[in-house]
């Protein structure tokens, strides 16, 4: 997909071969492995805290409720504010706003640990350090997403943007480990002290950056309608408005596993931190496995992503039905590769497709979107499986993500004067969308 026009851009520190990439190329930036650094620490202590959160909820309150709500405080001001976060980023530099919300967060993580620490934590405690997490991340997610093309330019940013998806989910392969030793071995409050001290390490990578390597993007002015511009843009984009409409659908019902896994451990499979611990982690592999198969892609098509959330969802019903432990936690590793499948390809391809001038308000809606739709799918998810059971609850959201992506899929078929191919190519099927005319051609040839 196209970039848009480019920017102004100061010499790159390294010149790359696009013939020659590899999986791991924007690594070769010395800005970005700062920065990629820096994540893989900060990230570690973020799925700590994720786990231990979940936890702490779940124990002083018994309720899967309780832990939707804790989800839906932190993704809220993001649902709420996303959109002006994007357009502060779009006029601020972004490196200065990542110093001020990283150092925010990491605050909130120490204040929590002391509270727990010291036996004084309730659960408004927990709601309230959700909240302000919620509120720092509404400039942080965009800033950080938008970041990325300053550091690599526009022709390792697709590299980079699954690189920092294989990053966080890398990360999520240490982080509910670790957790759940400690939850276990000295409780969550330390587990909530590790977070606060690992943004340490991003504020040193953002620190050492050369600014002089970074690929210059005019920032916008601070003008009137720029909220309202950033809406326009995206509305006479077709191809940015319905990856975000799927990726909404997708992550407000089929992504809320904070309140399935903690309620699969506890009620259905009757095991502790450990088995909560370790359908995180099994996820994280699965998930870890599709970041690095989309590093390797090199366009992010909308099949790709329409097939991904269809698989997502119906292993998810696989999954509610599943009659034991193991079995539900190996389903975890496909549903995880599949999620990230469907969360890389519409990050990359919207990424790709935005205007650097734009990319901040296109990211904030779509991490509002993305993100933002916890507030309403974690508390239905939280009273479905109180009401009905976590089966239902886990079925239910994988159902909606699937029929969202088929739906989708035939309203684009029909738009783009598509039809559905079906034959054989070398023994095997083939099925593909096909343009009316070569369909209609085909026919008349047979």
């Amino acid at each position: 997909m196209s970039t848009g026009p480019g920017a102004p851009s100061a010499p790159a520190p390294t010149t790359h071969d696009p013939c020659k990439s590899s999986m791991f190329s924007s690594l070769r930036v010395r800005n970005y492995r700062l920065f990629f650094v820096g994540q893989v620490v900060s990230n570690i202590g973020t799925w700590m805290q994720r786990i231990a959160q979940d936890w702490l909820v779940l124990s002083l309150t018994g309720s899967a409720t309780a832990v939707g709500v804790t989800t839906a405080l932190q993704f809220l001001p993001m649902l709420l504010f996303g959109l002006y976060g994007g357009v502060l980023v779009d006029r601020l530099p972004k490196r200065r706003a990542l110093l001020f919300t990283q150092s925010a967060m990491g605050a909130t993580g120490v204040a929590l640990a002391a509270l727990t620490l010291t036996g004084h934590v309730q659960v408004w405690h927990v709601y309230l350090a959700a909240v302000v997490v919620g509120l720092a991340t509404v400039v942080d997610n965009p800033a950080r997403q938008s970041f990325v093309s300053e550091m690599v330019g526009p022709d390792q940013l697709q590299n980079a943007v699954s690189l920092n998806s294989a990053n966080f989910q890398s990360a999520r392969l240490v982080g509910p480990a670790v957790a759940g030793v400690m939850i276990t071995g000295v409780g969550t409050g330390w587990a909530f002290l590790a977070n606060g001290l690992s943004f340490v390490a991003p504020l040193i990578g953002l620190m050492m950056m050369r600014a002089r390597e970074l690929y210059v993007v005019e920032r916008a002015p601070r003008a009137k309608g720029q909220l309202r511009e950033g809406l326009h843009y995206v509305a006479g984009r077709p191809e940015l408005i319905w990856t975000i409409v799927l990726a909404g659908f997708v992550s407000t019902f089929g992504f809320n596993f904070p309140v399935f896994l903690s309620a699969f451990a506890d009620d259905v499979f009757h095991a502790g931190a450990g088995s909560y611990s370790l359908f995180n982690t099994l996820m994280a592999v699965g998930s870890l496995a599709g970041a690095l198969l989309a590093a390797r892609r090199g366009t992010a098509r909308m099949r790709v992503l329409l097939a991904g959330a269809v698989a997502f969802g119906t292993l998810e019903i696989v999954a509610a039905i599943a009659p034991s432990l193991w079995l539900f936690a190996l389903l975890m590793v496909p549903i995880g590769m599949f999620g990230m499948t469907v969360n890389v390809t519409a990050n990359s391809s919207i990424q790709m497709s935005t205007d650097p001038a734009m990319r901040g308000r296109v990211m904030a809606l779509y991490m509002m979107v993305f993100m933002g739709g916890a507030p309403v799918g974690a508390p239905i998810a939280g009273w479905v499986t109180d009401a009905y059971g976590v089966r239902a609850g886990l079925a239910s959201g994988g159902a909606i993500a699937a029929a969202a992506a088929v739906t989708i899929g035939l309203v684009l078929a029909r738009v783009g004067n598509l039809r559905l191919s079906v034959g054989w190519n070398h023994g095997h099927p083939h099925v593909r969308f096909v343009p009316r005319e070569a369909q209609e051609q085909l026919a008349a040839a047979a």
